[in-house]
C-alpha cells in the first residue's frame, strides 16, 4: 500500500512540474493530472476537468420573452460547459472512458425543470470500454460513445476549438436520436498507413417528438427502431494525429504539422416521418423516410515561422443533409429567452434538409507580442446554409448566413484562455426581410 501511494504522489508531482510531452501549446501542464499505477507509467489513470464560462451580450430576435417580459436585448452569464473526464489503461490493450457534466446553464434555462435554470442535470456524456485487437490497425469498443461519422467537426474536442465554439451544424441529430452527440452502440477504429478510420453501429434514442403527430415538414420519427450506421475516414498527409480518444483537435497552435482530407456519413433507415394529404384532402397518410447525412472536409494546421512561433489553422467542410422533406430545425445555444416561439432569443435555422458550407481560419501571432507567455490568435468563421424548407412568401429559398469574428488570448495554451467573439446572425422572424443581430461573447476557460 505504501509503495502504491509513493508512486501516485510521485506521479502527481511529476505532472505538475514536468516540461515533457504537452498538448496544444503549454509546457506548464505537462501531461496533465496523470496518476501512474506502476513504476514505468504504462498503467495509469488520467483526469481532465474544465469549465467554459460565457459572459454575453445578445440582441434578441423580435418578440423574444425573458421571464414574462419582452426584451430586445439581454446581458447574461452562463456555463457553456462544465465537465469531468477520466480514462485509464491498466494494459495497453484495454481502455475505459468515463465523461460526465452539464451544458448550457444560464439563469433561465438548462435546469432540471424547464421553467428555470436551477440544478442542471448532471449526465453521462461518454461511458465505454475498448479492446485493442490488432495494434494500431483495429480497436473495438462498446457503450455510450462519441466515435461519430460525417466530419472531423462531428468528432470535435470541446477543449481546443479555434473559434469560440462549434457551429452546431456539425451535430445534425443532437439530442434528437442521440444524447448530446453520443449514441449507445459498438464501434471500430484504427489506422491503416496514413488512413485513419472510425465506424459505428448504434441504437437511436427515442426522439423528442414522441408525443406529437407527423406534420407536413419532416421531423424525427418516434417509431424509429432501425440501427444508425456511421463512419468517418481521413487521410493524414503530414503528422499523424492520436486516435486514443475520439475527440479531434481544433488547433494545435503550431505544435504539429497537419494536413488531412476526410469524408463521412450517417444513415438511419426510417429515421424521419411526415404527413401527406391525399385524395383531394380526404386522407392523411404518414410517410417515413431515411436520414442520410454526408460530409467532406479538409483540415490544415501549419507552423509558419518556428522562431516567431506563428502558425496557420484552417478548416472547411461541406455537408449534404437529408432529414426528410422540408425539415428545418432552429437552435439557440444557451438561449437567453424563455418565450417567443422556436425563433426566440438567439435561435436561427441551424440544421435541416439541404446543403451547408462552413469554413474557419485563424492565425497565431508571433511570440512576445502579448508578453512572455501570452499568445494571441485572431480568427474568422462563416457558414452558409441552403435548406429545402426555408423559403419566403414567393417560394424562393432564403439562405442562412452566419459570421463569427474573434480572437483567442492564450495564457497557457488551451489550458487557460480567453476568447472574445462577435457573431452576426440572422433573425428569421420575417423570412421576407431578414434582420441581422449582433451577439458578443467573452469566454473564460480553464482545463486541467
Amino acid at each position: 500500500m505504501k509503495k502504491i501511494l509513493q508512486i501516485a504522489v510521485a506521479g502527481l508531482m511529476l505532472c505538475c512540474i514536468s516540461g515533457g510531452a504537452f498538448a496544444q501549446g503549454s509546457t506548464l501542464y505537462g501531461s496533465g493530472i496523470k496518476v501512474p499505477l506502476n513504476e514505468d507509467g504504462s498503467k495509469y489513470i488520467r483526469f481532465i476537468t474544465w469549465h467554459q464560462v460565457w459572459v454575453r451580450y445578445n440582441e434578441n430576435n423580435a418578440g423574444s420573452i425573458r421571464n414574462r417580459e419582452l426584451q430586445d436585448h439581454t446581458f447574461d452569464v452562463g456555463l457553456r460547459r462544465s465537465r469531468f473526464l477520466l480514462y485509464s489503461q491498466i494494459s495497453p490493450r484495454f481502455l475505459i472512458v468515463t465523461h460526465f457534466g452539464i451544458n448550457n446553464q444560464n439563469a433561465v434555462s438548462g435546469g432540471v425543470s424547464a421553467a428555470d435554470g436551477k440544478k442542471p442535470q448532471l449526465f453521462m456524456h461518454d461511458a465505454y470500454t475498448e479492446y485493442k485487437v490488432a495494434g494500431d490497425y483495429l480497436s473495438v469498443g462498446a457503450g455510450l460513445h462519441y466515435w461519430n461519422g460525417i466530419s472531423r467537426m462531428t468528432n470535435a474536442s470541446t477543449l481546443n476549438f479555434m473559434t469560440i465554439d462549434a457551429p452546431i451544424i456539425n451535430w445534425p441529430t443532437i439530442d434528437a436520436i442521440d444524447q448530446f452527440a453520443r449514441m449507445l452502440g459498438v464501434y471500430a477504429k484504427g489506422k491503416v498507413g496514413k488512413l485513419d478510420y472510425r465506424v459505428a453501429l448504434n441504437d437511436p434514442f427515442v426522439t423528442n417528438t414522441g408525443a406529437t403527430d407527423p406534420t407536413a415538414a419532416a421531423n424525427y420519427n418516434p417509431e424509429n427502431n432501425k440501427k444508425v450506421f456511421q463512419g468517418y475516414f481521413n487521410y493524414q498527409f503530414m503528422d499523424q494525429e492520436s486516435n486514443l480518444l475520439p475527440y479531434m483537435v481544433g488547433t494545435y497552435l503550431g505544435t504539429k504539422k497537419v494536413f488531412n482530407l476526410g469524408a463521412g456519413f450517417l444513415h438511419n433507415g426510417d429515421g424521419a416521418w411526415r404527413s401527406e394529404i391525399r385524395n383531394a384532402g380526404q386522407d392523411t397518410v404518414t410517410i417515413k423516410s431515411d436520414i442520410d447525412l454526408f460530409g467532406v472536409d479538409a483540415f490544415l494546421d501549419l507552423p509558419l515561422n518556428t522562431d516567431a512561433g506563428t502558425a496557420l489553422t484552417a478548416y472547411a467542410v461541406y455537408y449534404n443533409y437529408d432529414l426528410g422533406r422540408n425539415n428545418v430545425r432552429s437552435i439557440g445555444i444557451m438561449n437567453p429567452a424563455t418565450g417567443g416561439g422556436a425563433l426566440r432569443g438567439n435561435a436561427y435555422p441551424t440544421i435541416g434538409t439541404g446543403d451547408i458550407a462552413y469554413a474557419q481560419v485563424g492565425y497565431l501571432l508571433p511570440k512576445n507580442l502579448m508578453g512572455e507567455k501570452a499568445r494571441l490568435q485572431p480568427y474568422g468563421a462563416f457558414s452558409y446554409g441552403s435548406f429545402e424548407g426555408l423559403r419566403d412568401s414567393s417560394g424562393d429559398k432564403v439562405p442562412v448566413k452566419v459570421l463569427d469574428v474573434g480572437a483567442n488570448l492564450f495564457l497557457e495554451g488551451h489550458h487557460a484562455k480567453f476568447t472574445l467573439n462577435y457573431r452576426n446572425r440572422p433573425d428569421f422572424t420575417n423570412p421576407n426581410g431578414l434582420t441581422y443581430r449582433p451577439e458578443i461573447t467573452l469566454q473564460a476557460m480553464i482545463y486541467l
